[in-house]
């Protein structure tokens, strides 16, 4: 039978879950996409940094690209999950042959700590959907001051204290680092951003205090001091007075508050340890006070754990023998028939080139599957049908194209590179569908 019949729904419509739509399209399968927000492009669109507009229009161009495909079908606006406008169950029951999760990671990690819901703390994510205009992240209200601390040393951690230093206009911003130097896990390019803030005197000091507890492991102090100032060659013109910090061999334990308004962050110093060439951080029992009004947790995400799919260690459960690997993976949830791809396979892992990759294998493992079935023949009327039956605005591609010429002639007529309405409101006004609300 013409492999055209098979159907796949595929949830979520970030990097992973497009290309791996294109995977499926191109081998002749019909796609039908749920996706959370009204428009697609999951982090490329809400997670990238708002200046990166060239490498953000790459992206849209190939989504856009993608879009166009004849069997590919786009539904926004819809959420999935067991307390979503579907569940995967009314997913399954449309007769699709095979679903693919790619909703990313959308659950948020917790260390538990006690004052974790003091005002002025916040997860990373939040924060970043903030700046990117993501509704209704957009809309939520933040105490950003003048001290802030975040915890984490990865790109996510150097475009928050950037977004607080140019605008939100914070004085001081210090990255609380779990390990050592050796261990910071952003890219030079993108510490240029940044590393102008880096006050070098204090720098130095930090590096001498911490020189005891490397040198316990056999760590190149100069290799660490390397990896961070790298960038500074290429350092991007400061725009304030701002300081940025690094407080290495430091782990949260405790946010501390008055009238629920955040005051001081306490951390614990920590000794390093090596077994197996791994480097771990101990707690040293020593604690003090840092003076903050915001603390933001970058530390990586997890999946949703009310999606509908069983969990184990902030993943997916995937099965440990695959019958359909990919270069050796596993994209193969613990039920039959629905697989995983992208971030919802592995939270927090690489950038998008990964989420790339990771679609289109994901896509492969499924279009492999696909091959044991015999097509069900799913009704597209059905699933237009179903789609009516949820009473709220339902985006098509059509609406999609509306939305971004109203923004790029928005952006025109304000002379910027680019603009974004901040509300789903706003959004469906500009696509004409505000009467259907």
């Amino acid at each position: 039978m013409s492999t055209s019949t098979y159907s796949v729904a595929i949830i979520g419509a970030g990097p992973a879950g497009l290309f791996a739509a294109r995977e499926l399209a191109n081998q002749g399968a019909h796609v039908t996409i749920f996706n959370r927000d009204i428009k697609p492009g999951g982090l490329a669109e809400y997670g990238i940094y708002p200046e990166k507009h060239t490498m953000k229009e790459g992206l849209r161009k190939q989504f856009r690209q993608t879009l166009e495909l004849a069997n590919i079908d786009y539904y926004g606006n819809v959420s999935v999950g067991t307390n979503g406008d579907l569940t995967l169950d009314d997913i399954r029951a449309l007769g699709f042959d095979a679903a693919l999760v790619s909703a990313g990671a959308q659950g948020t990690k917790s260390l538990g700590l006690p004052g974790e819901d003091l005002e002025g703390v916040y997860h990373a994510k939040d924060v970043v959907y903030f700046y990117n205009k993501l509704p209704p992240f957009s809309q939520k209200k933040f105490r950003f001051g003048k001290r802030c601390a975040i915890i984490g040393a990865g790109n996510v951690m150097v475009d928050i204290a950037r977004h607080l230093i140019n605008v939100q206009k914070a004085e001081e911003v210090t990255a609380i680092v779990r390990r050592g130097p050796l261990e910071v896990n952003f890219t030079k390019e993108e510490m240029k951003h940044l590393i102008g803030y880096l006050n070098l005197q204090e720098f130095d000091k930090e590096m001498e205090r911490v020189r005891p507890a490397l040198s316990a492991i056999h760590q190149d102090l100069e290799v660490g001091r390397h990896k961070i100032l790298d960038s500074l060659a290429k350092a991007d013109p400061k725009t304030s007075d701002a300081h940025f910090h690094f407080d290495f061999l430091a782990s949260p334990t405790a946010m501390y508050g008055k009238n629920g308004l955040l005051t001081k962050l306490e951390v614990e110093d920590n000794i390093l340890t090596e077994k197996d060439g791994k480097t771990s951080a101990k707690g040293a029992g020593v604690k003090r006070m840092l003076d903050v009004d915001t603390v933001i947790f970058a530390i990586g995400d997890k999946v949703d754990d009310s999606f509908g799919l069983p969990t184990e260690w902030n993943e997916f459960v995937k099965n440990k023998e695959p019958r359909f690997p990919v270069e050796g993976v596993s994209y193969e949830s613990s039920v039959e028939g629905i697989f995983v791809g992208g971030w919802s396979r592995k939270a927090s892992e690489g950038l998008v080139g990964y989420a790339r990759r990771d679609g289109i294998n994901a896509g492969k493992a499924v279009f492999q599957y696909l091959q044991t079935k015999q097509a069900a023949n799913v009704s597209a009327e059905a699933v237009v049908e179903k789609m009516k039956s949820l009473h709220k605005p339902i985006i098509v591609k059509d609406d999609i194209k509306r939305l971004e010429e109203v923004e790029a002639e928005e952006a025109k007529k304000r002379g910027v590179e680019e603009f974004k309405f901040a509300s789903n409101e706003e959004m469906l006004q500009a696509m004409g569908l505000m009467e259907t609300v």
